[in-house]
């Protein structure tokens, strides 16, 4: 169709003199994905989100505007904008302002020593209970080993460990399409495909969202496989810092555009 996004590609690509072979081996789409691109076969892609993200880096990999050309074809295949646009957004704490943390909060010398003493005083007493008359305070050394080796604080441990976030791995089953971002929103598969029996990871992060063109790919977290939808059709899923694995609705997916 003249005049396309698909016959722009095509016709920017013959300029260029490039295979299809060398534009997959440089955007790493699959060269059966950029043919479909080029005959505006959208309905060969794994749907509309991914079609507008493959435009977006075949047209910048020709010198292109590939923003425009994906709005192009959003626009004609009227499809709406599921939240493609939206900022990612990387919660910082912010900075303590010292100055005004400390403001109205100053202590008298003769207050802070006093203050001082009492601590001190009260450390001494606790150390007195605790030795129970022990002269080799071997009483309260082996009690406080005997709390860390028992069950509840192993587990205790464990938790805290498990807490400072998950691991990941993705096994493809068949040809799959895949976005996953870390908990800061920085791409750790960055709109990659996956060959049959392809696998990436473990990636290790708080938490992770990824989006993936179908349902063929096996997900282990934390060493446990996910019993997950397994649609032909695009799909997402959150992996929170607590809680299950939950599927994201179209909006909220990853785009790694």
């Amino acid at each position: 169709m003249a005049g396309s996004v698909g016959s722009k590609l095509r016709e920017a690509r013959t300029r260029r003199k490039l295979t299809l072979g060398e534009v997959e081996a440089a955007t790493k789409i699959r060269g059966r994905y950029l043919q479909a691109l080029e005959n505006d076969e959208w309905e060969q892609l794994p749907g509309d989100t991914y079609a507008r993200a493959f435009i977006r880096t075949y047209g910048r990999f020709l010198g292109l505007d590939g923003e425009r050309l994906a709005e192009e074809q959003r626009q004609s295949s009227g499809a709406a904008r599921p939240g493609e646009g939206l900022p990612r957004v990387d919660a910082r704490p912010r900075p303590i302002d010292r100055r005004r943390a400390g403001s109205g909060m100053g202590i008298s010398p003769r207050l802070a020593a006093a203050i001082v003493t009492g601590l001190v005083v009260a450390a001494l007493l606790a150390i007195g209970l605790s030795t129970g008359g022990d002269s080799g305070g071997g009483g309260a050394v082996h009690e406080r080993r005997a709390k860390a080796k028992s069950p509840d604080a192993r587990k205790h441990r464990k938790g805290k460990t498990a807490a400072a976030g998950h691991s990941l791995l993705l096994a493809a089953r068949q040809e799959v399409w895949v976005c996953l971002l870390d908990g800061k929103g920085n791409p750790l598969l960055d709109g990659v495909i996956l060959a049959a029996g392809e696998s990436e990871g473990p990636f290790r992060s708080g938490s992770f969202t990824v989006a993936l063109g179908n349902g063929a790919v096996t997900m282990t977290v934390d060493g446990k496989q996910q019993n997950l939808p397994e649609p032909s059709s695009p799909i997402g899923f959150a992996v929170p810092a607590a809680g299950a694995v939950r599927e994201l609705p179209e909006g909220e997916r990853p785009t790694c555009t």
